[in-house]
């Protein structure tokens, strides 16, 4: 993966909110089948990452407005060696995924895009679903329509996930606005009132929801290089098949059965919420293929 070093990286899509003490010691709970019992630390971290952070949090009080301060971002993103920064990095996939979503959504479901920020934040943060804390993961706030993330997040994913590939991050990011977009074409608030009608299929249908984030993800992945800044710059020079690589080895390494046998607990299918480590790299691989997200219909039969 090669980034263009001329593309023009667009904090005002980040809400930087690191240093703010926005949040305390509260991590979100994962409502319904969203996460499991008995599994703690990074077990529960890594099943609410890539997850979209507990979709059903609308149901909470929301916590408190507040926004950050990008200033000290902004400087250091405008500044020459701009791609050397994890942050400035991570604003530029933000900005590469929200171009090519304003012009797939319109042209592939016939809807308008709506921007979500993305929020870095450290150690707590509060949100339109309730107050979180790290140990959450990325997640997507569809009370908010944004995405949170506390950038520590892909060290811990490396160092105890092996996952260690820097196209591990913009995957990450592109699953979260997978669930954006989810958000915006009511496939959630569908996808929530089905469970509600058949409690005993909420598991799968998370799965369904999981996994077409991910094909989501995956059809980026495959228009990244298309993508370019309000000037015209191309975000990406090139991704490579070793790129794709990694956010395959990625997505199979967050599968609900991984993280099982990570936990050393037994192995029950009924009991995902996200796929399974093949369905992860499956459906990933079918965004990538085909590029096209209208082929991500992981409602409309087996997976």
């Amino acid at each position: 993966m090669e980034l263009n070093e001329n593309a023009r990286v667009d904090t005002g899509q980040v809400d930087d909110r690191r240093g703010s003490g926005g949040g305390g010691g509260m991590g979100i709970p994962i409502p319904g089948g969203g996460g499991r019992g008995g599994i703690v630390g990074l077990i529960i971290a890594v099943l609410v990452a890539l997850v979209g952070g507990g979709f059903g949090l609308n149901a909470m009080n929301g916590g408190g407005a507040e926004s950050g301060d990008n200033t000290s971002l902004e400087q250091k993103c405008s500044a020459d060696d701009a791609l050397k920064q994890l942050d400035c990095r991570n604003t530029l996939y933000v900005n590469s995924i929200q171009a090519y979503w304003r012009t797939a959504l319109p042209e592939r479901f016939g809807q308008q895009y709506q921007p979500s920020k993305t929020v870095f934040f450290s150690q707590g943060v509060n949100t339109g679903c309730g107050q979180a804390d790290s140990g959450v993961g990325p997640f997507y706030c569809p009370a908010d329509d944004l995405v949170y993330i506390d950038l520590t997040f892909y060290q811990t994913l490396a160092d105890q996930l092996g996952a260690e590939g820097e196209f591990a991050q913009p995957y990450v990011l592109a699953h979260e606005y997978g669930h954006h977009v989810q958000d915006l074409l009511g496939t959630e608030a569908q996808m929530r009132r089905q469970q509600q009608r058949d409690p005993g299929s909420a598991n799968a249908l998370s799965v369904k929801l999981e996994l077409q984030a991910d094909c989501y993800a995956g059809a980026w992945a495959k228009n990244a290089t298309g993508t370019a800044d309000e000037q015209g710059q191309k975000i990406f020079k090139s991704i490579t098949e070793q790129d794709i690589a990694q956010a395959i080895d990625t997505a199979e390494k967050i599968g609900d059965d991984a993280i099982s046998k990570r936990a050393n607990r037994p192995v029950n299918p009924e009991e995902f919420t996200h796929g399974s480590s093949e369905q992860r790299k499956q459906w990933f691989t079918k965004g990538y293929t085909t590029g096209d997200p209208k082929s991500c219909d992981t409602f409309g039969g087996s997976l």
